[in-house]
């Protein structure tokens, strides 16, 4: 099952100002939510649709950024396999692993 399915729970459980999402969330009825919640949807259009819609192309941009870093993070197998089993030693290497990626 796609993941747009899900994407409606996620926007009415969390306020936000903004949905960035790639074209996989491309739907009416999950636009027609995030729109009625008060927040913008920064999706982009799928090539097929009848009617294109705009999207901050700039604002889309910083979507890789975040991306990217959880790629990186999940290099780190301790964090990837959950290792720890207490949260405190969990979000340490966490911030331990944070701090690595922004010294890079």
């Amino acid at each position: 099952m796609a993941d747009v399915t899900q994407g409606a729970a996620l926007v009415e459980a969390i306020p936000t100002g903004a949905v960035i999402a790639d074209k996989g969330y491309d739907s009416d009825a999950l636009v027609d939510i995030i729109e009625a919640s008060g927040a913008e949807a920064i999706i982009p259009p799928r090539s097929n649709r009848n009617a294109q819609r705009k999207v901050d192309w700039h604002r889309y941009k910083a979507r890789n950024l975040v991306e990217r870093f959880f790629n990186r993070l999940k290099q780190f197998r301790r964090i990837a396999t959950r290792y720890d089993k207490l949260a405190n030693r969990f979000n340490a290497f966490l911030h331990l692993a944070c701090a690595y990626i922004w010294l890079l």
